[in-house]
């Protein structure tokens, strides 16, 4: 007699314990998931610029002395025209071998590898100029005291955290009107709100990087910085109202 109601006990185990989910599957919550952007743009108040000096010897030594002295009179002039040392940041050096071939051949008939004919030193610093106004001034004088080398220049905006902070009531404001709209089409109610994410992103139109770059500048460097756009995209999920 215990052996058959064993099984009977197991069986009503498994249906009791299938009933919550059973349940929870028929009682789904409903949503309504919808995505927007939100923008701010500002005038950039700041400019990143990477130059440097690259000079070449027969021997290692000489390369390095000459760039040695090149680039101190490049972190001079940069100082004196009123950037803080603490916005000159060394962001890259390097010694390498200037290389040439031969067309001679040993006597197995093969072509002789490259020889070194001299070595060339690049030393780069990355400069944080805070007031615009001077930048083209820095470009010039950079370029005059023996700065052969730019990388690039870059527009930013020093505090961003209030165009980020409009940029999010926009995007908000945006997935709210977008449920709404689509609420109403589907002849539905809007609940609660169960979740907000978002995600960031810098564009828009800025000055592009300058070309690399090794020959002299004109004595007026013509800078645009053009604007610079802020955006968040946020995507907010609605309980949908039975």
């Amino acid at each position: 007699m215990l052996k058959r109601i064993l099984p009977l006990y197991a069986v009503m185990a498994i249906a009791y314990s299938a009933m919550p989910a059973a349940a929870q599957d028929s009682t789904q919550m409903a949503t309504i998931n919808i995505s927007a952007t939100g923008a701010a743009t500002a005038a950039p108040d700041m400019a990143i610029v990477t130059s440097g000096v690259v000079s070449e010897g027969k021997t290692a030594r000489e390369a390095l002395s000459a760039n040695n002295e090149a680039m101190a009179a490049l972190i001079d002039v940069l100082k004196m025209a009123g950037i803080a040392p603490k916005h000159i940041q060394t962001s890259g050096f390097s010694i390498q071998p200037n290389y040439v071939n031969s067309d001679r051949r040993d006597q197995n008939g093969y072509v002789l590898p490259p020889k070194i004919d001299g070595y060339r030193v690049a030393n780069m610093v990355t400069v944080s100029v805070v007031e615009l106004d001077n930048l083209g001034t820095v470009l010039d004088q950079a370029v005059t005291v023996g700065a052969n080398s730019i990388n690039g220049v870059s527009f930013s905006v020093s505090d961003p955290s209030k165009l980020l902070d409009q940029a999010r009531k926009e995007a908000i404001a945006e997935a709210i009107k977008n449920a709404t709209i689509y609420a109403e089409a589907a002849n539905i109610s809007l609940g609660r709100i169960v979740n907000i994410s978002e995600n960031n992103s810098f564009g828009g139109q800025q000055y592009k990087a300058m070309a690399r770059t090794e020959m002299a500048m004109s004595d007026a460097v013509p800078i645009q910085a053009g604007e610079i756009d802020y955006s968040i995209s946020v995507n907010v999920i609605w309980e949908i109202s039975q």
